[in-house]
């Protein structure tokens, strides 16, 4: 009798399936799952497979820490993979002195377009009465203060036509003058306005945005730029898009500056030869000569460029890592996916940004044995427990997929975990063919962060595995499908009018994303999720389906943490539905869901070969460790 522990080292879990192998048969004890630490397949994992491996000897009624309990651990051949974004033709907008302002604070005051030279709110007294101003209130002067001294001036036949504000006053200040004037506040570099200068303030009625200065042939007749001069206003009109309100200040000896940075080229090296192309020409011809180029040697990235510094950041991560040589680390596979990347405005008062067009990037570094025997020696000594290598990750992960009740050979697997898709196809006969693609939940976080402007992984994970609801009223919310909900009782004020995320009826989280709508999320996460989950399903599944038709397949098991997201299994199963084949979510044991897979076959893995050891019908050993044998 022998205790074995199948552990499943992944880009974001790490999963551990506990048996006791007896008489040529396996009895599952437990289950676990913890964090992976590190970069999967480094000597960083062991901390992660220690945590896994306690709850797993805690659940099956044994001591958290005594893993003398185990006979041998089986670890998966860990492939790395890195996720970086590369953008394509970023423009970096560089505004001197200066020259914009554009944002949507959530109370800008008035409505319509107000145009004057900027002056101190403390200089009202110096203005005369024959030309229109704009009057600048800095934080120290509160609303009343702000709204008297305006309201004064006014009176006293001062033409002031906007304002521009450093607190969030804007309502209360134009709700307190003689006519209500647009007013843009929550300005917070107000002390660099430039006085003295022409400038425009646009705010928008409620539930549009601004047009005026979003459209540089406007910005052109209210400053009177000539044609030249209207080239140069295009990306300050560009970052104003979509806001409700806007300032922009003309000043004599500004200007605005364009900085291209290149994408760079990109190099496949293929056994067929080498192919290059510029990144800036799109995701879809990217793939397609990724696609063209099967079965990939290494990829380059042009020096000096986007993508040349971030293949060169995953070579030297891995190096770094691994020890492996830098000249030893090779690109097996990359993924693009074309996104929208906010840029901030250099010079801007309101933190603006732009969005520029962005190729985001997965790559795959080649699995070698290295690394991954370090790691196998690494666990050695921290838990006193012999370890080997098991199979790679999709041969394993179809043996722990046959486990669902219900399936049979013929049959494909789908792995959707957090770096990688793999796909495998076992035949009738027994034959197998695998493939590991680049690509998978990491990558639809870094282009939901990207496209929403968010710093924290996790909250983008989070929106990545949440539906989303707004809070209408103190007793009723709406989901994003259109429905209705109401509550027993009062909601909390704090996700009053906000957009949250439903982890539960009574627990919502409202998200920081000011200004952004609902349906703008959900756009953001389903097509994240479409063109890297979907696209990456279809690629692998060409790469192991007969003759590389997809219809020559008749199921299909989706495991992998992915797969127990909301909707993601139903995309790939629509997708897939228009190959005619059926597919949907395993049941690792009857019992697991769609985890577990691989953790579980390397235990089943161990058996069959022990058994085949004792019966003598050997044909391939493969990696067999001298103690197997």
């Amino acid at each position: 009798m022998a205790v074995i522990a199948g552990i499943d080292i992944g880009n974001s879990t790490t999963e551990v399936a506990l048996g006791r192998v007896e008489d040529g048969k396996v009895t599952f004890l437990s289950s676990a799952l913890a964090f992976t630490s590190g970069i999967k397949g480094t000597t960083q994992n062991v901390a992660g497979v220690r945590s896994a491996l306690s709850q797993a000897l805690e659940l099956a009624g044994w001591n958290k820490n005594d893993f003398s309990k185990v006979d041998l651990i089986r670890i998966n051949r860990a492939a790395p993979v890195i996720g970086e974004v590369a953008m394509e033709t970023v423009t970096e907008t560089i505004i001197t002195e200066s020259t914009m302002i554009g944002h949507n604070p959530s109370t800008p005051g008035g409505v319509g377009l107000g145009r004057g030279e900027t002056v101190l709110f403390a200089d009202l007294d110096k203005c005369t009465k024959d030309k229109p101003y704009a009057v600048i209130v800095p934080g120290s002067v509160d609303y009343e203060k702000a709204a008297k001294g305006i309201s004064d001036a006014m009176q006293h036949g001062i033409n002031i036509t906007c304002a521009i504000c450093q607190n969030d006053d804007g309502v209360l200040i134009t709700n307190r003058l003689p006519h209500p004037i647009p007013i843009v506040d929550e300005v917070r570099a107000v002390d660099r306005v430039p006085l003295g200068m022409q400038a425009c303030v646009e705010v928008a009625p409620p539930g549009r945005v601004i047009e005026l200065l979003a459209n540089p042939y406007d910005i052109a007749t209210l400053f009177g730029l000539s044609p030249d001069e209207t080239r140069q206003v295009v990306p300050v009109a560009r970052a104003l898009v979509g806001n409700r309100s806007a300032v922009v200040i003309r000043t004599p000896l500004g200007e605005v500056k364009e900085r291209r940075i290149p994408a760079g080229q990109l190099t496949i090296m293929g056994k067929n030869g080498k192919r290059e192309m510029d990144i800036d020409e799109g995701a879809e011809k990217i793939m397609a000569l990724v696609g063209a180029s099967h079965p990939i040697i290494d990829i380059f990235g042009e020096p000096g460029t986007n993508v040349g510094g971030m293949m060169e950041r995953v070579r030297r991560t891995m190096s770094n890592l691994t020890e492996i040589p830098l000249g030893d680390v090779h690109i097996r596979d990359l993924l693009a996916v074309n996104t929208q990347v906010p840029q901030k405005v250099v010079g801007g008062l309101a933190d603006e940004f732009s969005l520029e067009n962005g190729v985001a990037l997965a790559v795959m570094v080649q699995t070698v044995d290295l690394p991954m025997q370090k790691l196998a020696k690494a666990i050695e000594e921290d838990l006193h427990v012999k370890v080997e290598i098991g199979g790679i990750e999709a041969e394993m992960a179809i043996k722990g997929a046959l486990t669902t009740p219900g399936t049979r050979q013929p049959l494909a697997i789908l792995d959707m975990g957090a770096g990688s898709t793999d796909a495998s196809f076992l035949r009738e006969n027994g034959e197998e063919s695998l493939i590991h693609l680049a690509g998978a939940g990491n990558m639809v976080n870094t282009i939901i962060a990207s496209e929403l402007g968010i710093d924290s992984m996790d909250l983008a994970e989070a929106i990545k595995r949440t539906p989303l609801c707004k809070v209408e009223s103190v007793y009723h919310i709406r989901l994003e499908d259109g429905t209705v909900r109401f509550a027993d009782k009062p909601l909390s004020p704090e996700v009053f009018g906000r957009v949250c995320l439903l982890h539960s009826e009574d627990e919502l989280e409202p998200l920081p994303l000011d200004n952004v709508s609902m349906d703008k999320i959900r756009t953001v996460r389903r097509k994240a999720k479409e063109e890297v989950f979907v696209v990456n399903a279809i690629r692998a599944l060409e790469r192991v389906a007969p003759a590389g038709n997809v219809r020559l397949i008749d199921f299909v098991v989706l495991v992998g943490g992915s797969s127990m997201d909301f909707e993601i299994p139903t995309m790939v199963t629509q997708a897939l539905a228009g190959y005619s084949v059926v597919a949907g979510r395993a049941n690792i044991r009857g019992s697991e869901g769609p985890r577990n897979a691989v953790a579980t076959g390397l235990v089943l893995s161990y058996v069959d070969e022990i058994n085949a050891v004792n019966t003598g019908v050997v044909h391939d050993l493969g990696d067999l460790s001298e103690a197997s044998k």
